[in-house]
């Protein structure tokens, strides 16, 4: 369906241009959803940030997890957790998501702060749904904030957690719904886990691509 994350977010930006008079704040969560969300920016012209969010794995299947965790503690569980595993396993695990929360905030986003979004039209991007776990954190974080719309726009997810995302969520924003849907990794035919040297490589690009358009535009001016 998508040849690569960048496709994905191009395709993505077009489903997404009706709200560009809303001037939203577009947040991404890594890793796999940076490059999605900032092609959308860069078509929308919105501002742009990363939002930490991590799942909250199985201690002996760490690619399944029970919950997830938001960087300012929003957390979603699901509802049966404490008959798989004990309250304090749990606390654990949580306590492991926050120090790796930490890490990304000073790594991938330099140690700044999120955006103030109250009242604002918040855009959650990542680059597909499989459990939803991790963008119903990112969606409590957002309403935790005060923000005056949560849209979720993704490139692809199941119909169940579709379903229960758009609940939760202002608006949600689905390219493509898979009958067969297993992985968000069968809806591209370039996937790979992304590290964190290429979010970075992204990131220093949309700054080198925003100071040569300012520079252009000090230097020839405004439009008359």
């Amino acid at each position: 369906m998508f040849k690569s994350r960048k496709d994905a977010g191009e395709k993505l930006a077009l489903a997404l241009e009706n709200y560009r008079t809303e001037n939203p704040v577009i947040l991404a969560i890594p890793r796999g959803g940076v490059e999605v969300g900032l092609q959308v920016s860069k078509k929308l012209g919105a501002d742009f940030s990363l939002v930490i969010s991590r799942k909250l794995p199985f201690p002996d299947n760490p690619e399944a997890g029970f919950g997830a965790i938001a960087e300012n503690g929003s957390t979603f569980i699901l509802e049966n957790a404490d008959s798989w595993l004990a309250r304090e396993t749990i606390e654990q695990i949580k306590q492991e998501q926050i120090v790796e929360i930490e890490r990304r905030i000073n790594v991938l986003r330099g140690g700044k702060t999120l955006p103030d979004i109250a009242g604002r039209t918040v855009i959650l991007i990542d680059d597909g749904i499989a459990m939803g776990s991790t963008m119903r954190a990112a969606i409590e974080l957002c309403r935790n904030r005060k923000a005056g719309k949560v849209v979720v726009a993704v490139p692809v997810a199941g119909k169940e957690v579709a379903d229960a995302i758009a609940k939760e969520a202002d608006e949600l924003v689905v390219l493509e719904v898979p009958v067969d849907f297993r992985a968000v990794a069968q809806a591209y035919e370039n996937w790979y886990d992304v590290s964190d040297e290429e979010v970075l490589d992204l990131l220093r690009e949309r700054i080198r691509a925003k100071e040569m358009k300012d520079l252009d535009f000090n230097q020839s001016g405004p439009e008359t």
